[in-house]
């Protein structure tokens, strides 16, 4: 009874003394008539004492004032300090000024507070109080960030606003423990940008990305709350520890340095193995060499952090060799290397065999630990994306339990099959959040590498990827990573210019994520192969390169509209952060969208082929201008980090286009929507003379091209035959500035007469062969030059009774076209659910079932009676075979021997296993993750014209469905599904 009163007569102190307790409030840094000092002990570690002076050197930014460390008396002051290592807060823990056993011993983890009358002579302090030395780094720079400075104030020149007076208004409390134990960044293929950089403009001394460049990097690590870097490792880079400084520059930053799959045991197998004086890299002959060189590596590093890499793989990112050229073999010969570079750790590391260690199933590596690897208990199992941003594996529920634990290698830049992605920054932030959380799911916590290239402009995806290693319960669902990236955006560039931008850069992941700038060539690497037909078409469902040039067009008026009104200290981060990328990602649509524009209308004898191919290169030229700009920010501070062309690629190259030249005297050519080539007025009833046709339940448009052929000008004028045809355009002149228009027909519906007043339509799958009575036909005649060119119009209007309330999904031209979200109803499972997740996928949502836990179900009894169930209600004028359609987000399998999938059937027909999982790198994989998107399709009939509903089952949690194409017959090729079919 004693210890319990004495036990609350301790709390009771603690709730009167301890300023844990403090409310918000704020606290002065610097104005007119004071200024703060900062504390730290000499004990401390030097990463304390390099934050600090960042610290300093953030108020000198933006007050203009210098602040004393260590030096002086002060009225307020920072005191910062480490536990166990600062005899400041012993001081305050012993006269109970502070209180730190929740802290104690654990890993990265701060504490800000407020004390009065700290030490004697200071009246009030923000005390910082870290369980380690990083912890206290981390603290003293979030002073930084609460007083407005952002990580990237150097690194993407986010100048921060001059204000003669700093006042921060903070609540006290506790940082961390992270989420993510090690979470860091891979500098990699950095030949084009931070090598070249860092050799001939920043760090000329060495020549190198050396010692300089990485405590620049190192300081933005800092200010990220990142601890661990794989560095720099090409052939172009010398080695990390070529330069001896550098592991001594990473110590003192405290960074743990660690190595990539292809790099065992903080090896640098490019750049350091000599095979002139070490022989073959291959563990099976030369494994005494390798071992000498493993050994010696160890020795170096013994008494910084680090992080090893076992296993082994060949020189740069290739297979190891191995004479019996089998799995078995591989397996085994893989399982000798790792005990090996045990032992080697054991015998020479200053913390033995404890050591962190991870071993990264990449690539061929997955397939040997799939086929029976023997890892020990103790190493991290470290699991990667497939370059493209889709984790391959993760933690099964046993592998859960390793000792070592897991972690992942992902990927926001790659160079690698099917094609490269190093110049932009085109991965979508939401799906970098779902695999990251569902890799933290599924207990991959221990590590966490993102692949950035060359840093920048990578810079958004980096800052979102260690936010959410540091703290991912604050980012609970997709809109979590909108409102993040929105709220960076705003500490950049003010609260109104965040809400523009953030609605252009949702833009841009949208159209980046259906293609990225770097595929627009619709070529492949390795081999590498020239430009290749799109395939978008440009005569079916609007045009799909049309569309996707004014898409792009769009973003360009409004970042240069943005730019305008952007406040001049922060016009070169503007530059950097949005402007270029979105600029640069535009033109190389552009460039390639007009070529492809280009070829065709040359074929069917446009001038306006010349109109286009100047189109082309005035793209090509503003990449070009754009980049040197970026290169020129700042007096040159830049320049060489830009490249618009990594590994002088196809897709980067100027295009080769056609120009069609006629002498002949003008006349008007015709192209109408739904027909390759130009109109013929020669053929009597050709369908090409016909629009595809008008559904009054769909509300369609379609356009007609009026071109100019020949040489000259040319006026035309356009004259409806009935008065519920709408042209957006009814006369002009067509010369060679203008040798093109493109005229959209709609109809008005309140005019258009209504069709004969029947239950059932079987219009056939040819929507030219409509009953007449069902039709409206009229046409609309074009007249120039005392020619006139018809045009037919067709209107499906009939009076169907059933579909006088139908709001639902509606057959147009053949097919039913419906995007996973809007789904008419769903019913939950026994154990999951379907949920919608913003700001991915083809229609900017996707449709999953969640949890991830829940479990798979296979057999047709337990899919209909366990599983969650999407239903589409659609209404259909045929009936007969269809092919279902669905295409999902094409993700892999979350554990070995899952599937990604789905069930599909039509009314009460049973259920059809859709599986969108693909095998290594195969065909299927290559196209899927070239256009982000997984399609499959099942046969199923659709009894009768009428009402029906189309259901999806989840099979397998996690699966993601973006669109649902119903084929009846009519669906023509297209890259996209056509837009949604519901009723209007």
């Amino acid at each position: 009874m004693h210890k319990v009163r004495y036990f609350i007569f301790l709390l009771l102190l603690g709730i009167l003394t301890n300023t844990d307790l403090y409310a918000q409030a704020d606290f002065t840094i610097v104005s007119k008539d004071n200024q703060v000092g900062i504390f730290y002990d000499s004990n401390e570690p030097k990463v304390v004492e390099i934050a600090a002076k960042l610290v300093v050197n953030d108020i000198k930014n933006i007050s203009g004032k210098e602040i004393a460390i260590n030096d002086g008396v002060h009225k307020h002051a920072i005191i910062a300090g480490t536990i166990n290592n600062s005899n400041l807060i012993n001081r305050l823990v012993v006269s109970n000024k502070i209180f730190i056993d929740d802290i104690r011993g654990k890993w990265e983890t701060y504490k800000i507070v407020l004390v009065d009358n700290p030490i004697k002579g200071i009246e009030r302090a923000i005390v910082i109080v870290g369980s380690d030395r990083r912890a206290t780094a981390y603290g003293l720079l979030e002073i930084s960030r609460m007083m407005g400075v952002s990580p990237w104030e150097w690194w993407a020149d986010v100048t921060p606003h001059i204000q003669s007076t700093i006042s921060i208004s903070f609540e006290p409390k506790t940082y961390g423990t992270p989420s993510v134990k090690y979470r860091g960044i891979f500098i990699n293929d950095e030949d084009w940008g931070l090598q070249r950089w860092a050799a001939l403009n920043y760090e000329t001394e060495t020549g190198d990305i050396g010692p300089k460049t990485y405590a620049k990097i190192f300081e933005l690590m800092l200010r990220l709350r990142a601890n661990t870097i794989w560095p720099a490792m090409h052939k172009s880079t010398k080695a990390f520890y070529h330069y001896p400084k550098s592991k001594e520059v990473a110590d003192d930053y405290a960074i743990v340095i660690g190595s990539s799959h292809a790099e065992p045991m903080l090896s640098n197998i490019n750049a350091e193995w000599d095979h002139q004086t070490m022989g073959e890299y291959r563990y099976d002959t030369n494994s005494k060499s390798i071992k000498t060189f493993f050994e010696k590596r160890v020795k170096e590093t013994a008494k910084y952090d680090g992080i090893y890499t076992v296993g082994m793989r060949g020189e740069h990112d290739s297979p190891m060799i191995v004479g019996e050229n089998d799995t078995e073999s591989q397996v085994l010969l893989l399982e000798n290397v790792i005990t090996d570079q045990r032992e080697i750790l054991k015998k020479y590391s200053k913390k033995g065999e404890n050591k962190p260690r991870v071993f990264v199933p990449y690539k061929e590596v997955l397939h040997y630990y799939q086929s029976g690897l023997n890892l020990p208990n103790d190493i991290t199992l470290m699991w990667t994306d497939d370059n493209y941003g889709y984790i391959r594996q993760l933690s099964s529920p046993n592998e859960q339990k390793r000792e070592g634990g897991a972690g992942v290698y992902y990927h926001t830049s790659y160079w690698g099959r099917p094609h490269d992605y190093l110049w932009l920054n085109s991965t979508n932030p939401v799906l970098m959040w779902e695999e990251m959380s569902k890799a933290y799911e599924c207990q991959s916590r221990d590590i966490w590498i993102l692949n950035c290239g060359d840093i920048k402009p990578h810079e958004y995806n980096i800052e979102l990827f260690l936010d959410m290693a540091w703290d991912i319960s604050s980012f609970k669902n997709s809109q979590s990573v909108l409102d993040h990236r929105k709220q960076w955006l705003a500490k950049a560039f003010g609260k109104t210019n965040s809400d523009k931008i953030s609605s252009v850069l949702q833009k841009y992941d949208e159209l980046s994520f259906k293609r990225r700038p770097e595929f627009m060539a619709w070529s492949e690497v390795e081999p590498v192969t020239k430009s290749k037909e799109t395939e978008l078409t440009q005569f079916h469902y609007g045009d799909e390169v049309m569309t996707r040039i004014e898409d792009y067009q769009q973003l360009i008026n409004a970042v240069d509209s943005i730019q305008k009104d952007m406040l001049p200290n922060r016009f070169e981060a503007f530059f950097q952060l949005v402007y270029y990328p979105v600029i640069a990602t535009a033109n190389m649509n552009h460039k390639w969208l007009y070529t492809f524009k280009n070829k065709f209308v040359a074929k069917q004898g446009r001038s306006s082929s010349l109109f286009y191919k100047e189109k082309v290169l005035s793209a090509y030229n503003r990449i070009s201008q754009e980049t040197s700009r970026y290169n020129s920010l700042k007096n040159g501070k830049w320049n060489h980090i830009m490249n618009m062309a990594p590994r002088n690629l196809p897709v980067f190259e100027k295009p080769s286009v056609s120009t069609f030249f006629s002498e002949n005297d003008p006349s008007l050519g015709l192209a109408l929507e739904g027909y390759e080539m130009e109109m013929n007025d020669k053929i009597i009833n050709s369908y090409a003379n016909v629009l595809p046709i008008f559904n009054a339940y769909t509300k369609n448009s379609y356009y007609i091209d009026l071109f100019l052929k020949g040489q000259g000008s040319i006026k035309w004028e356009a004259k409806p035959k009935a008065s519920w045809i709408k042209v957006s355009n009814t006369s002009g002149e067509l010369n060679e500035n203008k040798p093109e228009v493109r005229l959209i027909v709609t109809i008005d519906w309140d005019k258009v007469p209504r069709g004969d007043n029947k239950k059932e339509a079987p219009l056939g799958h040819d929507y030219q062969l409509i009953p007449p009575s069902f039709k409206v036909n009229s046409a609309i005649d074009f007249v120039s030059n005392d020619n006139i060119n018809t045009v037919g119009v067709s209107v499906f209007n009939p009076q169907l009774k059933e579909l006088n309330d139908y709001s639902e999904f509606i057959e147009d031209k053949g097919f039913v076209s419906i995007n996973a979200e809007n789904y008419s109803r769903k019913q939950n499972g026994k154990e999951a659910s379907w949920q919608t997740y913003k700001g991915l996928g083809y229609s900017g949502h996707v449709t999953l079932a969640l949890p991830r836990s829940a479990i798979s179900q296979t057999e047709t009894q337990d899919i209909l009676s366990k599983s969650p169930v999407l239903e589409y209600d659609f209404y259909t004028f045929n009936f007969g075979e269809a092919d279902i359609n669905v295409q999902a987000i094409p993700t892999h399998a979350l554990h070995q021997g899952n599937g990604v999938r789905c069930a599909v059937a039509v009314d009460d027909n049973k259920p059809v296993i859709v599986d969108f999982q693909t095998q290594g790198r195969s065909e299927t994989w290559k196209r899927n993750v070239l256009k982000n998107a997984a399609c499959q399709s099942v046969k199923q009939i659709v009894n009768k014209a009428g009402k029906h509903t189309l259901r999806i089952w989840m099979v397998d949690p996690g699966v993601m469905i973006d669109k649902i194409l119903i084929d009846l017959g009519g669906w023509k090729k297209s890259y996209e599904f056509p837009k949604e079919t519901k009723r209007k």
